[in-house]
């Protein structure tokens, strides 16, 4: 059998050998589905395997279906590429196999957290004494904020949720609007909110995604007890912002909670050029975002934040009999998040923060926003291309519309279809298409620490390239045919 040494040797040179070849590989690539699943499954081995075989062969197996999303050319959701600082901390986090369950298991792990968390609150600007939690993604960070809230505006009532649970409780109503994320609903249908009804109402958006403060005013006129009001910082489609200093207000006139999905958008109150973006946004009741979004670390990575610490400690708190706690001078992470057995997270977000410093998480928020200004120039010169947003952030939304008589936009929705299946096909770079207002659109997302102006030109001269494959292919399909001599 290898030796521990040698296997993580190894393991590190195929990992390094991988991050070598993201500037050349490409980002997605047509998969055999068939010839992956008989690459890595097969029958479950009788015995024992060569560990070093057994690696070798997942790094080989694994390869082809592998997407190149810590690259530089990777635009497709919002995700962004593992800083090496805490690429590095994160495989110590394997190596160290901590529980960062409890203050007891791991003292390091719950003061990583307790230190990370604080630098995070004062960076975003967030009311001092918020508490955090650490987690996997925006739908727990928002799962966690939800049932906080959940706890805050029942503990009004004089209904203490955790121990009586929802039957027979006070109404709670939440207002989302059009805009809305879809974990947050995921998150409401988890706590017994439910995602729709009368409880649950979605008032308008503008045409970029923003809540407008009439439509909440409307919505909340009338209305009495609990409420959670849901906005939004950084539209998945658009980077739009909720005005916040209009309607936390609103929301305050009528006792509400207010919730902001920050999953990437939150960001922007750590920087001088966009903090305006988030004005006002400091005085709702919680917030979330995930940090391997704009932090650049690696997965998992969720983080709620909390204004009423006491209201997000009565709703995660366990308690167990075997459990050893502290008295409170100690962080004891299970306390502010659903999970108690867990990885330790806060290692990988401290590591990050140190290495970038404040001035580093401003370069790389403003390098992103730039490139994603710089991709809605470069494609606007292509025929038919229309932004269809205000490029406040770092989304671009991109619709290729199509000549001649088009009224239903059915024609548009096919060419800007085809144009994003043949981008993805061609491998130079990666994205996704989604619907805005109805209509088909390409989504283009700079998330990455890695991404440099020469990944923005060539993914745009290769998106031109396949837009004009796709005319190409169009204009030869409807050719009249041609007699044979």
């Amino acid at each position: 059998m290898t030796d521990e040494v040698e296997l993580m040797s190894r393991t590190a040179a195929i990992a390094t050998d991988y991050l070598a070849s993201l500037a050349s590989r490409p980002v997605g690539r047509p998969v055999d589905l068939a010839a992956l699943r008989t690459a890595m499954g097969g029958p479950l081995p009788a015995g024992p395997t060569d560990p070093l075989t057994v690696v070798e062969d997942l790094a080989a197996s694994a390869d082809p279906g592998l997407i190149a999303s810590a690259g530089g050319r990777y635009f497709g959701f919002v995700i962004g590429g593992s800083l090496p600082a805490a690429l590095g901390a994160d495989w110590l986090t394997s190596a160290w196999d901590q529980n960062a369950g409890l203050y007891a298991i791991s003292p390091a792990a719950a003061v990583a957290e307790e230190v990370a968390g604080g630098w995070l609150v004062e960076l975003l600007g967030l009311p001092a004494g918020t508490s955090v939690g650490f987690v996997t993604g925006a739908t727990m960070a928002n799962f966690t904020a939800l049932a906080a809230a959940r706890h805050g505006v029942l503990a009004r009532t004089g209904w203490d949720v955790e121990r009586q649970g929802l039957q027979g409780a006070p109404q709670v109503t939440v207002i989302t609007h059009g805009g809305t994320h879809v974990t947050v609903y995921a998150s409401l249908q988890m706590l017994g909110l439910g995602r729709e009804g009368e409880r649950v109402r979605k008032v308008a958006a503008d045409d970029q995604g923003r809540m407008r403060p009439d439509a909440l005013r409307e919505a909340l006129a009338g209305l009495d007890g609990a409420v959670i009001v849901c906005m939004q910082a950084g539209n998945v489609n658009t980077g739009a912002f909720d005005p916040f200093e209009e309607l936390i207000p609103i929301a305050r006139e009528h006792g509400a909670w207010v919730h902001v999905d920050g999953a990437f958008g939150i960001w922007a109150a750590a920087v001088p050029s966009l903090r305006h973006l988030m004005a006002g946004a400091q005085e709702a009741d919680s917030w979330s975002t995930d940090a391997h979004k704009w932090l650049n670390v690696p997965y998992d990575s969720g983080l709620v934040f909390v204004r009423d610490a006491a209201s997000h400690h009565a709703a995660m708190t366990l308690g167990a009999e075997y459990y050893v706690e502290t008295q409170g001078g100690e962080r004891d992470n299970y306390n502010w998040t659903p999970e108690s057995s867990r990885r330790a997270r806060g290692f990988t977000l401290l590591a990050a923060l140190r290495s970038l410093g404040r001035s580093g998480v401003v370069d790389l928020i403003e390098r992103n926003c730039a490139h994603a200004r710089r991709m809605a120039e470069l494609l606007s010169a292509g025929p038919g291309v229309r932004i269809l947003n205000d490029v406040v952030l770092n989304q671009t939304l991109v619709r290729f519309e199509a000549g001649g008589d088009d009224a239903d936009g059915t024609a548009g929705d096919r060419r800007t279809r085809a144009v994003i299946d043949a981008v993805q096909r061609d491998g130079t770079c990666w994205l996704g298409g989604t619907t805005w207002a109805g209509r088909a659109a390409m989504r283009f997302s700079v998330s990455g620490w890695r991404t440099t102006e020469d990944d923005i030109e060539r993914s745009a001269a290769a998106i031109l390239a396949c837009l004009a494959s796709v005319d190409a292919a169009d204009a030869s399909a409807v050719a009249p045919a041609t007699s044979a001599g």
